[in-house]
């Protein structure tokens, strides 16, 4: 139970924290996220297939102010964001969601983890109203992703991820929170069906634009 003093710190905290703040989307100081900003991280759903022919809904496109909130939740640990990008993953998660589905994030590697403190997937799932289930684990490493094309992401992640439990035939959605090419998607899904899981979707919050597929 919080005291008053410590609300009012708290409070403090807050304050000083907005007032030293830019917005994420377009700088203008004293503010997390401006209206004009916020209002461009509006969903505006996105469909894209994977290498392996799985379709993926993305809330929004990885550019402009989506890419700006995003790089600064996952690069310089502004998690206060996670909350408007949250509920911009709800809107593709939600309607996939139902009693007794198990919603999966894709893994973070150890090193992301102890950097940030915080696993973004998890996070953005919460903020989303939903609660995640760590259901994958790295079982090889990989190399970082950034500057490979679809054939060598397909072979970095080929059985990098395996399942910590069986399914026996339950429903998992799987999240990310930015899809490139989808093959991390792809190796999530093999890993999950061959544990005996029924992935029925696939959501990320956002998905770069140069993805084929988008409508």
């Amino acid at each position: 139970m919080w005291t008053k003093p410590q609300l009012l710190g708290v409070g403090a905290e807050i304050a000083a924290f907005l007032l030293a703040a830019s917005c994420a989307g377009c700088d203008e100081p004293g503010t997390l996220l401006c209206p004009r900003c916020r209002e461009a991280l509006a969903p505006t759903p996105q469909i894209a297939v994977t290498p392996r022919g799985m379709q993926v809904t993305a809330a929004l496109r990885f550019e402009g102010v989506a890419a700006r909130c995003i790089r600064r939740l996952k690069g310089e640990g502004e998690t206060l964001l996670a909350r408007p990008l949250g509920a911009a993953l709800a809107t593709v998660l939600a309607p996939s969601v139902g009693a007794a589905t198990w919603v999966v994030p894709v893994p973070t590697s150890g090193s992301a983890f102890r950097r940030r403190g915080y696993r973004v997937p998890d996070l953005l799932i919460r903020r989303a109203q939903s609660e995640p289930q760590r259901l994958l684990s790295l079982a090889s490493r990989t190399v970082d992703q950034r500057d490979l094309g679809v054939r060598a992401r397909e072979a970095n992640v080929r059985g990098a991820l395996r399942a910590r439990r069986r399914g026996e035939g339950a429903e998992a959605v799987i999240v990310d929170d930015v899809v490139t090419t989808g093959a991390t998607l792809d190796e999530a899904s093999r890993a999950l069906r061959s544990a005996g899981f029924r992935v029925v979707a696939a959501v990320a919050l956002a998905a770069t634009p140069r993805r084929s597929g988008f409508g």
